[in-house]
């Protein structure tokens, strides 16, 4: 019988046995030797609190500390405090003429994000000056004000609150907006759509006395509330575009060489550490002009145009600049595109481009190609006056 009964005895003890509950060890916390940075008298910052009192998460409290703290890390500035103000540097049918001795275009392909702005097919009729104004429009999106009977006549006299379309900061959330250029058709053009327009010598001094690259500059970076390398609290404009034709000349220098000398001058003024360089964002296009014949062909951002490619060209998505409102865009021109480079001290993105030039922005480019109408809505959502478009 007791042989019967002992496993069920031992059975039951054990179901019955309470075992004294073990006491949890608290993890040994190392408290540091200097106390922790504080936001204020009272407020001490958690995520650096975290950090000194939690080393076994080291990792995980640097990432809430860097995303958190009011504070910027060490030998930067606080970004995203204020809008920025734009200034984009146009240089009308100047890419043909670009060579290595372009030294400060060059520099600042290097540190700059570069990419393309594709072009629709120009009108076989479409004479210079035509060209020059629907290449302009199609900048800042306002090609079908350009197409319209209103620009090709009826609203040259008349106020541009009476024209049929939007100016520019009826478009973009108010934006004070200017354009310098010498072109007289620009001109008009930009009036209509809502530019206050200067031409360069009003810029150097209505006798052109001042036209040297340095002071034009400067007066430039006036109109943008930078004056002396200190950031005014208010500019009178927030975006400016200075074009550049190849018949502009200022003090002897003309055409590219100009737009290679104010690119110079601007990232000289705007240079690291200055009070302005996180505030100005300098946007440099080079477009090629009217398409001379087969050997533009060769200027290609086609994937289909690439060797090896032919009997996969089928297979090849259509990319997102071919695209517009989920319909593609079939008159989009592969090549010859708009040269752009954007650039903007501790917030622009930077790719491997050494130089400025259609071949380097092909293989190491990081913005690759967007439809040129996008482009004014990207640089106004940089100043706070426009949402994100795409990704």
């Amino acid at each position: 019988m007791p042989n019967k009964l002992g496993p069920f005895i031992i059975l039951t003890l054990m179901i019955f046995h309470k075992k004294a509950p073990v006491k949890a060890q608290r993890p040994r916390v190392v408290k540091p030797t200097v106390a922790p940075p504080r936001r204020g008298a009272s407020d001490p910052n958690p995520c650096v609190a975290n950090f000194f009192s939690h080393s076994h998460s080291c990792h995980f409290s640097v990432a809430l500390c860097i995303r958190h703290t009011n504070k910027p890390i060490h030998g930067e500035r606080e970004m995203a405090d204020k809008p920025s103000r734009g200034l984009v540097l146009y240089g009308d049918g100047l890419a043909r003429f670009m060579s290595p001795a372009q030294t400060h275009l060059n520099s600042l392909a290097s540190r700059a994000l570069c990419g393309f702005l594709a072009l629709p097919h120009s009108p076989q009729s479409e004479n210079e000056d035509m060209r020059i104004v629907r290449e302009f429009s199609e900048l800042l999106d306002a090609n079908e004000e350009y197409e319209s009977t209103a620009v090709k006549g009826i609203c040259e006299d008349t106020p541009q609150e009476k024209c049929a379309f939007p100016s520019v900061a009826e478009r973009f959330m108010g934006m004070k907006a200017a354009i310098v250029t010498d072109n007289s058709s620009v001109k008009s053009f930009g009036g209509m759509v809502g530019f206050n327009v200067f031409s360069w010598n009003e810029i150097s001094g209505n006798d052109g006395s001042s036209a040297e690259s340095s002071h034009l500059a400067s007066e430039v970076l006036k109109l943008l509330g930078f004056q002396e390398g200190k950031e005014l609290d208010s500019g009178i404009f927030e975006l400016i575009f200075a074009h550049i034709g190849a018949s502009t000349k200022m003090n002897g220098v003309e055409g590219v060489d100009l737009v290679n000398r104010l690119v110079g001058d601007f990232l000289h003024k705007a240079s690291p550490g200055s009070n302005i360089s996180s505030r100005l964002h300098v946007s440099v296009i080079m477009s090629y002009g009217a398409t001379l014949g087969d050997k533009d062909l060769e200027l290609s951002v086609s994937n289909a145009g690439k060797k090896g490619d032919s009997e996969l060209s089928h297979l090849f998505p259509r990319q997102s600049y071919m695209m517009k409102a989920g319909k593609p865009r079939e008159n989009i021109r592969q090549h010859c595109p708009m040269l752009l480079a954007q650039y903007q001290h501790a917030v622009t993105r930077v790719d491997a481009v050494e130089s400025f030039s259609f071949s380097d922005f092909l293989e190491n480019g990081g913005n690759l190609v967007i439809p040129v109408d996008r482009f004014l809505h990207e640089v106004a959502f940089k100043l706070w006056k426009a949402p994100k478009y795409g990704a």
